[in-house]
């Protein structure tokens, strides 16, 4: 049978992302290892409710979510900024909250403020001198560090005179100066123009091939999807997904074909989705990412002597799976992304089963 369809609103190719398999070091411990954090504020105001998540060693690991979502608040327990209500797991084997830990791990706020008369190089040294480093080692990590993140020219400038952009990457080299085993960023990219999110993007892929790992929460979905192992995405204080991008939405894999074939050709297909393109131009949809099952239609397209214009591979994009699931599947609105309502509303709100809701587990 033939269904007709509306094409998605975006779609990516199978085969677009630069990230690698995942090489899981089972001799060391979880980078973040986190299980049922809840917090909540005066007059039961609920910002994260039972989250559960893991980021392993030389792994990057995005964290998405709308506003209001709890994400800053999960990262800021983490860096005992914020004391949680609730909290079991670790971060780098220790115990959430272990202050002796935070020697090894980088942080970067949203909303990071550095004197705006100190240079970047001081900013960059300040940060060294706040981790008691010696101060010769401070002057030769924010050597390295300037020139990582591409801003020795502008060094000796002072932090007022900074674009947007220049203080993120002054602000990212200051999350680095401990050399830090796990980097925690929050909106690393804000501000910052393409060629620059491109040089944080390397960045953040040699922390990985050094084995480190890196927990980034972006609002660019685009840039989470070039680089990210795994992601989580946070709503209403829970864990809804968490997985590797293909996993999450390979039931969305397909292949599609463009080509002249006609409503009555396609009929005679079994499960293939036709929309027609205007001009006698057509659109099949072949609900598989086996490239065995389309060759019967190719082969089939080609003896009726339709012309075929292309076939390609497909399947959702972050921003699809992300705009997904923060929508009610019921009504097509965006889900009030604030915690404070009851868990059992949510569940049947993000159309799933309690569980895939709240053990935050690979799915």
């Amino acid at each position: 049978m033939v269904k007709s369809m509306k094409r998605p609103s975006k779609q990516c190719d199978l085969h677009h992302s630069s990230v690698r398999p995942i090489s899981m070091t089972q001799s060391r411990p979880l980078s973040i290892d986190l299980k049922d954090v809840t917090k909540t504020y005066r007059g039961g105001v609920f910002a994260l409710r039972g989250v559960s998540l893991q980021v392993h060693p030389g792994e990057i690991f995005g964290l998405l979510g709308p506003n209001g979502a709890g994400k800053s608040t999960l990262v800021k327990i983490m860096m005992t900024v914020v004391r949680p209500t609730t909290a079991q797991g670790q971060v780098l084997g220790k115990p959430v909250g272990h202050n002796g830990t935070l020697a090894n791990v980088g942080y970067l706020p949203e909303h990071h403020r550095f004197p705006p008369w100190l240079t970047g190089r001081q900013a960059i040294e300040f940060a060294g001198a706040m981790c008691k480093m010696p101060r010769k080692l401070r002057v030769r990590r924010t050597d390295e560090l300037l020139d990582l993140v591409h801003m020795r020219e502008w060094a000796k400038r002072r932090l007022g005179t900074y674009s947007k952009g220049m203080q993120q990457r002054i602000g990212l080299a200051a999350s680095l100066v401990n050399d830090p085993q796990l980097v925690l960023l929050d909106e690393p990219t804000d501000g910052v123009d393409p060629v620059g999110r491109r040089e944080i993007r390397d960045v953040l892929t040699q922390m990985r091939e050094q084995g480190k790992s890196v927990l980034v929460n972006s609002h660019i979905l685009s840039e989470l999807e070039l680089i990210c192992d795994r992601v989580a995405i946070l709503v209403q204080g829970l864990v809804a997904r968490q997985g590797t991008v293909a996993s999450l939405t390979s039931s969305s894999r397909c292949y599609e074909i463009i080509s002249r074939a006609t409503p009555e050709l396609a009929s005679t297909f079994d499960r293939v989705e036709f929309e027609s393109l205007g001009e006698g131009r057509s659109l099949l949809r072949i609900p598989s990412d086996d490239p065995v099952a389309i060759q019967p239609i190719l082969d089939r397209l080609r003896s009726s002597e339709v012309m075929i214009e292309s076939v390609l591979p497909k399947r959702e994009s972050l921003e699809d799976l992300f705009v997904r699931s923060v929508t009610d599947p019921s009504t097509g609105v965006a889900l009030d992304p604030g915690a404070n309502r009851s868990v059992e509303s949510d569940v049947k709100s993000f159309g799933m089963p309690s569980s895939e809701v709240s053990d935050g587990g690979d799915s």
